[in-house]
């Protein structure tokens, strides 16, 4: 069932050239449905920070899928999405679809300033990127050999950026996902030793996991120029709360989520970590 009197309507997608917005831009063109992506860099750019950038990026607009940098999580996410949902509301946007994380408490405080805007929402808590080893965190790391993380020997059932698009999509096209919150995971927790032993295989070279501490990680993030606030998400994987497999993508779709040798396979093929 597609939302009616929306087809010609463009669907905003903020963050549009990230892991999951620019498939969710391709998934929806696919479809013949108008995206506009937007981001700090795009030709209608939108910046969480400067709400004089919000006006033209949701001209027109009646849904939009909204996803948080660096994560809903950090200081003033809640502020600025709840601002930004009620200012959508206001302008006519009806559909709004948060990326959520699975198990982040301070990720519920946006969620419910989202959901306080009056719209018609469904949130999307996903566990771990699939894709942050070869598009983003990770990739420089498993190209140099070495994942240097804080996260011991615990496991996370890593979600694909594939499904949690396929999901995103469903949500912004079909009524019947209004006024649910949808948890993705992976088919199977992996450690990281599971992890370095997937890339290895897939890459024919060795990758190693190193465990460090929640110090020394916040000291190598740092002289990366990352936030520090990022070694704090290692407790969503330290403390076990996301180690159980959830069942949002089959609860979705019909089917099950992509497992993580797949991923690999697909990612290896297209040479990203290639050195």
């Amino acid at each position: 069932m597609s939302t009616q009197g929306q087809d010609t309507a463009p669907i905003l997608v903020v963050g549009g050239t990230g892991k999951t917005g620019r498939r969710v831009v391709d998934r929806l063109r696919a479809l013949g449905r108008p995206a506009r992506p937007v981001s700090r860099s795009s030709g209608i750019p939108f910046v969480w920070e400067d709400e004089n950038t919000w006006q033209a990026a949701l001209e027109g607009a009646r849904a939009a899928y909204v996803t948080y940098y660096p994560d809903l999580a950090f200081p003033g996410a809640k502020e600025n999405v709840g601002r930004f949902a009620a200012f959508a509301v206001e302008r006519g946007v009806r559909r709004l679809v948060l990326l959520s994380g699975r198990g982040e408490e301070g990720a519920v405080a946006s969620e419910e300033a989202l959901k306080a805007s009056g719209c018609d929402w469904t949130v999307v808590r996903a566990d771990w990127f699939n894709q942050n080893f070869s598009e983003d965190f990770f990739l420089d790391p498993v190209r140099s050999g070495e994942l240097a993380l804080p996260a011991g020997d615990a496991v996370e059932p890593f979600v694909d950026a594939d499904d949690i698009a396929d999901v995103v999509v469903a949500a912004l096209t079909d009524d019947r996902h209004i006024g649910r919150t949808y948890e993705l995971s992976g088919p199977r927790p992996l450690s990281f030793h599971d992890v370095a032993r997937e890339l290895s295989a897939a890459t024919g070279r060795t990758i190693t996991y190193t465990p460090v501490g929640a110090d020394e990680y916040r000291a190598m993030l740092r002289e990366a120029g990352a936030p520090e606030e990022f070694a704090d998400l290692f407790t969503l994987i330290t403390d076990g709360r996301n180690a159980g497999v959830v069942h949002g993508v089959r609860e979705v779709l019909g089917r099950e989520p992509k497992d993580f040798s797949r991923y690999v396979e697909e990612a290896a093929a297209t040479g990203v970590w290639d050195v």
